[in-house]
């Protein structure tokens, strides 16, 4: 049996929103749904949702994989590496050994094979939360910017030993400088950080002043950020490894940034699409005209048939949010203007055109209305 860290860690059930009971065409729907959701063309930025997904399902999409992930989740704090303060902190490099070598020692045929047990990894610092303002078309074209965080550094007084100047740390005496505390249980054994120094190896006896012992003081930093084309708004941008690091001043956490997209006094958008109005005249939209419409970068001519309604919605391709994979439309819908005060001139014209017109629109309107 293949034993994986991440098996224990992450619930794969949950990630594609079902039950551990789930039956095999339910759990391919949800993943597909989810898949085309979470594309990274779809979806920009959402590249880890979509790894994360296409993990769970490449497991449980699996019947053989399906059952042995739902074994060793059975045996979930035997076999996990997930340790903090506090907590047991191990790994196994081989579930089948721990339990082989059980029954083997206990029938006393096959031979001894003791596994080794290693701490777990260090554990990860904090994640951050940002938010920054585009303008539209800074968010369909894409750019490099940079987001201001606050967030714990090293104190630059103690230069992070958490000692007062002139004084140094000591060698923690509980543990003897490793930072654990080692349990040994025979056939394995466990390890949990050392409480009186937390996990460092040291204590520190006079503290600094400026960050109190802790090492770290909160300091305003500028975080680099590439903002894809076409982000959306609302949209979280993951920038990994720029949050807080651990009490080591090592493993940073990853940095969260929610997108806010500003309106646009002419474009809109659906999807990869950009939306615009045009206004036309009621001769234009009776007799054909030909109009230049304002795209992201320039304009383009249009030619407006005879007899165009103003719900008309004409299609200018490969003109909307480009993407590597292809770029979206340009949706141009026309607005027939009608005007709100007339000359003579131009009533009397209204008035020639409509009695030179023999039909009226509603006229099968009203006999439909009548049936």
């Amino acid at each position: 049996m293949a034993a994986q860290r991440e098996w224990i860690e992450t619930d794969y059930y949950k990630v594609l929103g079902v039950s551990s009971t789930a039956a095999d065409k339910e759990i391919t729907r949800a993943y597909r749904k989810l898949a085309k959701q979470y594309h990274p063309d779809a979806n920009p930025g959402s590249e880890e949702r979509f790894k994360e997904i296409s993990a769970a399902y490449d497991v449980l999409g699996d019947p053989a994989k399906r059952k042995e992930y739902d074994t060793v989740r059975k045996m979930g704090p035997v076999g996990s590496g997930i340790g903090g303060q506090g907590g047991f902190n191990f790994k196994i490099d081989d579930i089948t050994d721990l339990f082989g070598g059980i029954f083997r020692n206990a029938g006393g045929g096959a031979g001894k094979r003791r596994t080794s047990y290693t701490s777990g990894s260090v554990p990860k610092g904090s994640d951050l939360e940002a938010e920054i303002h585009l303008s539209f078309l800074d968010a369909v074209k894409g750019l490099t910017t940079s987001v201001n965080v606050t967030s714990a550094v090293r104190c630059s007084v103690c230069m992070g030993s958490g000692a007062k100047p002139g004084t140094s740390p000591v060698t923690c005496q509980r543990c003897k400088g490793t930072g654990v505390l080692n349990d040994n249980q025979g056939l394995f054994s466990l390890s949990s950080p050392c409480p009186d120094c937390g996990g460092r190896g040291v204590t520190v006896i006079e503290r600094c002043p400026n960050c109190g012992g802790g090492g770290f003081e909160k300091k305003n930093r500028q975080v680099k950020l590439r903002i894809p084309a076409g982000v959306a708004d609302g949209q979280r941008i993951k920038v990994p490894s720029r949050g807080e690091t651990n009490a080591s001043g090592t493993n940073p956490g990853d940095l969260y940034v929610t997108v806010h997209v500003d309106k646009h006094p002419v474009f809109s958008r659906k999807d990869d699409n950009i939306l615009v109005t045009a206004p036309i005249t009621f001769p234009e939209a009776a007799l054909g005209t030909t109009i230049k419409v304002p795209t992201l970068d320039g304009s383009v001519t249009l030619k407006i048939p005879p007899g165009t309604n103003g719900n008309k919605t004409f299609r200018v391709a490969g003109k909307g949010v480009r993407r590597t994979g292809g770029n979206g439309d340009l949706l141009v819908s026309v607005e027939i203007v009608v005007p709100q005060k007339l000359n003579d001139r131009q009533k009397k014209a209204l008035e020639t055109f409509a009695g030179a017109t023999s039909s009226s629109p509603r006229q099968s309107w009203e006999e439909e209305t009548k049936s």
